[in-house]
């Protein structure tokens, strides 16, 4: 019997032969469920409803309108042009927050790649064997380090800059001729009265941010001694293992993309105008992936923040009184020293 003969018999044993939905279940080996479908159907479109169905779907995959797949194409040559993630996920971000439904994030690959605008990586590490480190809460760890660039006329300048592990929120971001220790420690704290302290901060083992791989000699650095007063735990890399800093690594990746595809600024105020404007667009414009496609500013506000864990218990405090002598000379001893 064909499945439309079937279907039509079994509704009319239950509408005019007054079988039980129960009974023709098992009369007819199919379910209560889909005897009820079928009654649905009946009731909405007389027994011509009853006959098979297809299965191929109402908007089959590939089919997506021109004016979307143009859609598409033009905002990966934008994201790309403007030195931005062009990702098919960067895009299906970019076309929601833009109030505009977006095919699937493999349906915008298939686009892309059929209109040759990228290349596909077979032997690409996957994601899931990644193994990612994420400070639990805002300011719960602070990430720096400098990189190098160059202005226009080829003077080469250095670029400092702070990123809150936990959102990828970029805290602060200045160009110098040179990033000194001074440098280091002057943009902690600038970051630190816009946003409040950390309470921890992870950096490599140069000699602006530790003296450890010194010897120590001369005693602390003038970062370590900083954050060591206010209650800071200092974390510091291993040696030769740049991993271990890998979001502040993958995030100079992501400026000088943004900066190549800009006019060289001539001067440091310049940079300095471009570089505010990247940090505006990086923190509440970009969303990223490890913050589940929220921008890092909207993950910086989510949760409350950590703090320093400043412990005065177990610590001998006293005042101590010095005189200065009739030429204004003073000494001051700290650590024997």
């Amino acid at each position: 019997m064909a499945d439309g003969d079937k279907n039509r018999v079994i509704v009319l044993a239950i509408v005019e032969g007054s079988l039980s939905v129960a009974k023709a279940a098992r009369r007819f080996g199919v379910t209560r469920q889909w005897i009820h479908r079928l009654l649905t159907r009946y009731r909405a479109g007389g027994l011509e409803a009853l006959e098979p169905r297809s299965h191929a779907a109402h908007a089959p995959a590939g089919r997506i309108p021109d004016d979307m797949r143009a859609r598409v194409v033009a905002l990966r040559d934008q994201l790309v042009s403007g030195g931005l993630d062009a990702g098919a996920e960067s895009i299906r971000d970019r076309l929601t927050r833009a109030d505009i439904t977006p095919p699937a994030t493999s349906t915008i690959y298939r686009i892309l790649r059929a209109a040759d605008r990228v290349t596909p990586e077979p032997h690409k590490r996957p994601r899931s064997s990644w193994q990612r480190f994420q400070a639990a809460a805002p300011n719960a760890c602070w990430q720096s380090d400098m990189t190098h660039w160059q202005l226009g006329d080829g003077t080469k300048v250095e670029i400092i800059s702070w990123l809150d592990d936990h959102s990828q929120f970029l805290l602060h971001i200045t160009v110098h001729r040179t990033v000194t220790v001074r440098t280091v420690t002057d943009t902690f704290l600038s970051a630190g009265r816009n946003h409040g302290l950390p309470a921890s901060t992870l950096t490599d083992n140069g000699r602006i941010y530790t003296t450890r791989l010194a010897g120590h000699h001369g005693g602390q650095g003038h970062f370590e001694h900083l954050i060591d007063s206010l209650g800071i735990e200092q974390r510091n890399g291993r040696p030769g293992h740049p991993q271990t800093q890998g979001k502040i690594e993958r995030f100079h990746q992501t400026l000088k993309r943004w900066l190549t595809a800009r006019t060289d600024a001539t001067t440091l105020d310049a940079l300095q105008a471009l570089l505010r404007a990247f940090q505006h667009v990086y923190n509440h414009e970009r969303p990223h992936r490890a913050n589940d496609r929220r921008t890092p500013a909207e993950t910086y506000e989510a949760v409350p923040k950590n703090a320093p864990r400043v412990g005065l218990l177990g610590k001998f405090w006293r005042v101590r009184h010095d005189t200065v002598d009739t030429v204004g000379v003073i000494t001051l001893r700290r650590r024997a020293r």
